[in-house]
């Protein structure tokens, strides 16, 4: 008697457990259903999201490589009107013939009757 019996117990078949049977297997298989759709809906999600983000980052890289450019193309612009103003101070200064003459007697070392120029070398330069 140590030894445990096995019990061998049959099922009764009713219309009633072959209902349950037939509802417990059509649960199941909504419950795979929805798990591959849910599976098939998470995958998507997460390739559309990674593709948003990844849009978004280049953006944001193509826009810090524009900013940049456009802070180099400002300080070019600020150089170029600095360099603007200076040559429309030199046109109207070459308007004026004293200027003219005394630009002529320092650069091509022209002169009046009666003048003599003595070149003197400029040290603050080279050093």
């Amino acid at each position: 008697m140590g030894a445990e019996r096995r019990r061998n117990v049959s099922k009764i078949q009713t219309t009633y457990l072959k209902q349950q049977e037939y509802a417990e297997i059509a649960s199941a298989r909504k419950k795979k259903l929805l798990i591959r759709r849910l599976s098939l809906f998470f995958v998507l999600a997460s390739v559309i999201s990674y593709l948003m983000i990844s849009s978004v980052l280049s953006q944001s890289a193509k826009i810090e490589a524009k900013t940049a450019e456009k802070q180099k193309l400002e300080q070019k612009l600020s150089q170029l009107k600095k360099k603007e103003s200076i040559l429309k101070e030199d046109i109207v200064k070459l308007h004026d013939k004293d200027y003219i003459g005394k630009l002529a007697r320092k650069e091509y070392f022209f002169s009046e009757k009666n003048e003599i120029i003595f070149n003197i070398p400029e040290e603050d330069k080279e050093k």
